[in-house]
């Protein structure tokens, strides 16, 4: 069965964005950026709402741009070809290798791992995955955590519904000090 994995940039106090909304603090760093892309190709479909959607609607054209390198161009290349479904309540169309949810999360994670497709299902964005987490739906979570504290902003973490032990499975620290941790749910006793 296709695991439902969540992945993320987080600062070490909890926060995927900073108070402003930005993530200038995730900087470039060229080991953790190849280390994503590398992630990404792991993934069958990626899970996206609205805000997510509009944010990554650049890399759909970003081949074109001419300022960036090889290793961005080939993340532009997996990104555009890769399968994604966006949910929101205020978009009527989406542009590229992506369509509108037509369920409930939970509809479409279900059908999705019914499938007989490869890759993870990859959800994106804190608000969907709190939604997921709260539906029992993720199996992984994965952290890029970053030696910053932003003092506020988006959390990583929502709120749990309820309490839920993780096994940890992978860690590894990069050059700049980001600390990359992979837990899968652990089973309930």
């Amino acid at each position: 069965m296709r695991r439902v994995t969540y992945s993320m940039g987080v600062s070490l106090d909890g926060y995927v964005t900073g108070p402003t909304g930005g993530i200038d603090w995730t900087g470039p760093d060229p080991e953790v950026f190849s280390f994503v892309t590398d992630e990404i190709q792991q993934v069958g479909v990626h899970l996206l709402g609205r805000r997510l959607y509009e944010t990554m609607l650049y890399w759909e054209t970003a081949d074109q741009d001419p300022s960036l390198d090889d290793a961005m161009l080939e993340w532009a290349a997996i990104w555009k070809r890769l399968p994604k479904v966006v949910f929101s309540t205020t978009l009527t169309a989406v542009e590229g290798n992506a369509r509108l949810a037509t369920g409930g999360l939970a509809e479409e994670i279900e059908r999705l791992r019914a499938e007989r497709a490869d890759g993870d299902i990859a959800i994106g964005g804190p608000t969907l995955a709190a939604q997921a987490a709260d539906l029992g739906l993720i199996d992984e979570y994965r952290m890029r955590l970053h030696p910053v504290l932003v003092g506020g902003g988006t959390p990583y973490f929502h709120r749990p519904a309820s309490y839920l032990n993780l096994d940890l499975v992978e860690s590894r620290t990069f050059s700049s000090q980001v600390v990359y941790l992979r837990y899968r749910v652990a089973p309930k006793q």
